[in-house]
């Protein structure tokens, strides 16, 4: 009687184990998955114009024209009933200027667009009185009649807080000495902000590291829990600065341009 070959049981376990991934894969790769890509999106100099209006309009007292420019960013992500597969996540692994992030991070409320754009544009519209409330605050002109309008067309979210912010010091008092905050540089950044001036997170910082570069900026200010997220990914020549509060980024800002004070880094 001929001997039979018989696998060893570890054998017969890697051969069924693969088979069974084998077939996973398969079915995934044709499975939509709960992940957003996202890219780098469009940067707004908040101390100019969008879409033909000045982003920032001050009115009740003086106000100064800089010329340096404080560049808000923005990623652009697939939409909240888009299909993403494995192929998708797979190609954006090699890909630096694309992320794949879970779609609830991305779309927190909401499946309809409409639904997601009236979210977006509430979160945009206090994040705008923040910044508002958090600028006349470090320049103690919380109690006086000034009126602020902030604007941008079809940008949505909390993150341009800081940068808002920002650009109000910058017309009311730019460096504090007669000069520009930016120090006439192109100065570009993300970040929430409370009415105390506290910077918070916000995500999608890699990516908007790349946008900022892109458009000419020199310098990025970063919440500083994002710190490691965004020197991971930092293009060559881009300047990561970390802010916690609003005064952090004037700080810096001001030491940067005149040349004298420490500015930290990430």
């Amino acid at each position: 009687m001929p001997a039979v070959s018989r696998l060893p049981r570890r054998a017969w376990t890697l051969t069924i184990c693969g088979a069974i991934v084998a077939v996973l894969l398969a079915v995934a790769a044709f499975v939509p998955l709960p992940f957003s890509v996202a890219v780098p999106g469009d940067t707004v100099n908040v101390l100019g114009n969008d879409k033909g209006k000045p982003v920032i309009s001050i009115s009740g007292t003086p106000t100064r024209d800089p010329k340096g420019q404080l560049r808000m960013t923005t990623i652009t992500a697939t939409g909240p009933q888009a299909t993403v597969r494995l192929d998708d996540v797979l190609d954006s692994w090699f890909d630096e200027e694309r992320a794949v992030l879970p779609r609830d991070s991305v779309y927190p409320v909401g499946d309809s667009v409409e639904e997601i754009e009236r979210h977006n544009l509430q979160d945009m519209r206090e994040s705008q009185d923040d910044a508002t409330a958090a600028a006349l605050r470090y320049l103690n002109r919380s109690g006086e009649d000034i009126d602020i309008r902030l604007r941008l067309a079809k940008v949505g979210g909390p993150s341009a807080g800081l940068l808002f912010s920002l650009g109000i010091i910058d017309k009311l008092d730019g460096d504090g000495r007669g000069g520009d905050l930016t120090g006439g540089q192109t100065i570009s950044g993300t970040g929430t902000i409370e009415p105390d001036g506290t910077v918070g997170p916000v995500g999608g910082v890699p990516l908007k590291t790349l946008a900022a570069k892109r458009d000419g900026a020199t310098v990025f200010l970063v919440p500083r829990d994002e710190c490691s997220e965004a020197e991971a990914n930092r293009p060559e020549g881009l300047r990561l600065i970390p802010v916690t509060e609003l005064k952090d980024a004037v700080s810096s800002l001001r030491a940067l341009s005149s040349g004298k004070g420490k500015v930290p880094s990430c």
